[in-house]
């Protein structure tokens, strides 16, 4: 996978772990009220900042440093839960409190417009739900998005 610029050998592993509860039946077991396309945006937000951060994190530990990003999904009580994890350098805890914020970036100018995880977090609260991180400085960061099912 080719992503950003000049790193045309890249590859990361990519990890996926869906309950497999969550497939709706006529009960309406694992059934969300969301709107896709706003519910996939913030998905793809958080697996683009994951690639990015597992690709920085590759260019500082070379060839021994493996790029893992994990999505799994899981049915808790009444909630639904998407987890984003990878295992890049992670979110310093002096931004820790910014990162929601809008037009704020750890990236370098231009390849960040500091919207992402300001319009995922809206997306989300509007969708009823919560966003948290939970991060390691120097070893991981997994984004979890709680939703109501129904």
């Amino acid at each position: 996978m080719n992503i950003y610029g000049s790193h045309k050998s890249f590859n990361v592993t990519m990890k996926t772990d869906f309950d497999e509860s969550l497939s709706a039946d006529e009960a309406g077991v694992g059934k969300i009220n969301i709107i896709p396309q706003d519910i996939g945006r913030v998905i793809l937000n958080l697996i683009n900042n994951a690639f990015y951060a597992v690709t920085e994190k590759k260019k500082q530990e070379g060839e021994s440093f493996e790029p893992i990003v994990s999505v799994s999904t899981k049915k808790i009580a009444n909630k639904i839960e998407i987890k984003v994890k990878d295992n890049g350098n992670g979110i310093p805890q002096k931004v820790l409190d910014k990162i929601y914020q809008p037009f704020f970036t750890t990236k370098p100018t231009g390849q960040g417009t500091g919207l992402g995880l300001s319009l995922s977090y809206d997306i989300v609260k509007a969708h009823g739900g919560e966003i948290k991180v939970e991060t390691k400085e120097g070893e991981y960061a997994v984004f979890i998005i709680l939703l109501p099912s129904v």
